[in-house]
């Protein structure tokens, strides 16, 4: 008796669980997330409307943190069942999740894509490091005299950065704090040109707060714009301003290549090969999330994942790299494809 009152609330949960979501009848996936990988998920989707004849499943561009922060909310057809990012979940997004009952979290790395600094192929292709990024675009840099000291960002073009860039005005278009690719860009490159000052480094280990502030703060004078999650309307701002430059992932600039050309940065072009082979310094794991609770009552979650994680879809001459997805190495793509075939799910992150 005892053994059947400590696990009966868990088993009414669950069940109740079940019938809410097979009540509601909700007969398609719901998907949300990064805007990055939202083309790769809508291509999937539509192949898997097509090849199974059920409903397409609605995908929505919310950014890779309202994506999170929707699909963490709880279980039930009012919550979606996956959610894209084009970064790993962070802890704290984790713990929300288990506080909110999504406690069984299927992890799938979809691939790779690099984040790229373009602007329109009527202006000339720029060639920046990661250091001149930094001075470019921090809310403070290292004072000039080299003294160890910040002083407030007074850059104002790209020359004021470095003598061989051109006198153009620094103007960034990029994605707000909630995005995964701004994410992905302040770890990558702005914290990768703020290391290359020693005493900044020093600082990580003496007081890693301060440091991060430092490195991943971005200037709030103008300089960088937050255009929003659409990638697509920066490129149609850097169209019209040839003069500006833009902030988002391989895949919008290769499908977008009669217009706009990627920035080298450190030399290295943003190439397809180039971030497969890892040469390209700034690039990034892509994931999906999916809730395992939703597996089995929500109509075609299984199929779906099995046509994204199928050779046909994400392998090397998958029609995702067609889009622009850089393929997993075929091992890393096996121990994905095995997790889902099991429906292993994260104990801890």
């Amino acid at each position: 008796m005892i053994s059947l009152k400590l696990t009966l609330p868990v088993i009414l949960s669950v069940a109740a669980t079940a019938t809410a979501v097979a009540a509601a009848g909700r007969d398609y996936i719901s998907i949300v997330g990064s805007s990055t990988v939202y083309p790769f998920a809508t291509v999937v989707a539509e192949r898997f409307g097509r090849s199974t004849g059920m409903k397409t499943p609605k995908v929505e561009s919310t950014g890779s943190g309202g994506g999170m922060k929707l699909f963490c909310a709880g279980v039930g057809v009012e919550h979606p069942d996956i959610t894209n990012s084009s970064r790993r979940m962070k802890a704290s997004e984790f713990n929300k999740c288990q506080v909110n009952g999504v406690t069984d979290i299927i992890e799938v790395k979809i691939g790779y894509d690099g984040i790229v600094l373009a602007n329109s192929k009527r202006s000339p292709q720029m060639n920046v490091s990661r250091k001149e990024i930094y001075l470019a675009l921090a809310k403070e840099i290292p004072d000039p005299s080299g003294a160890a000291k910040l002083i407030p960002n007074q850059n104002k073009t790209w020359k004021d950065v470095d003598s061989r860039l051109p006198a153009t005005k620094i103007e960034v278009l990029g994605p707000p704090p909630t995005s995964g690719t701004r994410d992905a860009f302040v770890e990558l490159a702005m914290e990768g040109g703020c290391r290359t000052f020693d005493w900044i480094k020093a600082m990580e280990k003496q007081d890693k707060n301060k440091y991060k502030s430092i490195c991943h703060a971005i200037r709030e004078d103008g300089a960088f714009i937050e255009a929003g999650e659409n990638d697509n309307l920066i490129v149609q701002k850097l169209e019209a301003n040839p003069a500006a430059f833009g902030v988002f992932g391989f895949s919008f600039l290769d499908q977008n290549a009669d217009k706009i050309q990627g920035s080298l940065i450190d030399n290295q072009d943003p190439s397809f090969e180039n971030i497969a082979a890892g040469g390209y310094s700034v690039s990034r794991p892509l994931y999906f999330y999916v809730k395992k609770a939703h597996v089995s009552v929500i109509p075609g979650v299984k199929d779906f994942l099995a046509e994204f994680t199928s050779d046909k879809a994400w392998g090397d001459e998958g029609y995702l790299s067609e889009k622009g997805l850089i393929p997993m190495p075929e091992q890393e793509r096996g121990k994905f494809a095995s997790d889902v075939r099991g429906l292993n799910v994260l104990s801890s992150l």
